[in-house]
């Protein structure tokens, strides 16, 4: 699996990603049951509120190798600030159009 992160911009401050990473690297939370090699092609923000630039960022991610989208947990879980996005649906149904069906897209991290 070759996956791309897509993050809260809001989260920049808050969150080094390290937790996201951690994931990959144990192949916990969401990459629990991934028997193969996981290799992280990109970690990126959405672009900011209403994660304007998030399509673009995504449709980067897959011509540099990504055959997965995840989106950080601080999107749809809200980690660490404890507000989760209010665009991630219209994000990740965007991004599912744009990106179609052979790019899988993974709802949180951890």
């Amino acid at each position: 699996m070759k996956v791309g992160i897509i993050r809260c911009q809001q989260t920049e401050d808050y969150c080094p990603g390290t937790t996201d990473f951690r994931m990959v690297r144990e192949k916990q939370g969401v990459f629990e049951g991934i028997e193969e090699e996981i290799e992280i092609i990109g970690f990126i923000n959405c672009g900011g509120c209403p994660a304007k630039k998030a399509v673009l960022r995504a449709r980067e991610l897959v011509k540099r190798g990504a055959d997965t989208i995840a989106f950080a947990s601080c999107i749809q879980k809200g980690t660490p600030i404890g507000y989760p996005c209010p665009f991630a649906r219209k994000m990740k149904a965007l991004i599912a159009k744009d990106l179609g069906e052979d790019i899988k897209l993974l709802d949180y991290t951890h």
